[in-house]
């Protein structure tokens, strides 16, 4: 058994490769072999998204403050809320992050396949994001 105290991890910011606007991410676990699973808390301020990506065993968010906005490729923008969970199939192009006028918070569990949970693209346009 292993209890990782809150506050042990040390919060970060959201790399600006990968995200546009402010996000700090909050590490809550990360995967102990032969389990692949990690999972953070991040926080998105007003209008801050994630660049497109996918990951190669899917994610799954659990939305627990704030309003969102999620996509995925060819789908339209939509809006998410706390308890709501939305699952992200392996492979399947997105992006998520908070609504324009209010910050969101979620939980984001993925696996890693050969060592790597997600696989980063472009930045989404003000344009997609629907600013």
């Amino acid at each position: 058994m292993e209890i990782m105290r809150v506050g042990s991890r040390p919060s970060g910011k959201g790399p600006e490769d990968w995200f546009t606007g402010t996000v700090r991410v909050d590490p809550l676990f990360s995967p102990i072999e032969p389990a692949r699973a990690g999972g953070a808390l991040v926080t998105f301020e007003p209008g801050a998204r994630t660049a497109w990506h996918t990951h190669p065993l899917g994610q799954t968010l659990i939305v627990t403050a704030g309003c969102g906005r999620v996509q995925r490729e060819g789908g339209p923008v939509e809006e998410i809320r706390p308890g709501d969970v939305v699952w992200f199939s392996p492979g399947e192009r997105h992006w998520h992050g908070a609504g324009p006028t209010t910050a969101m918070s979620h939980i984001a569990i993925q696996e890693a396949l050969d060592g790597s949970p997600v696989t980063w693209m472009e930045k989404v346009t003000d344009g997609q994001y629907g600013a």
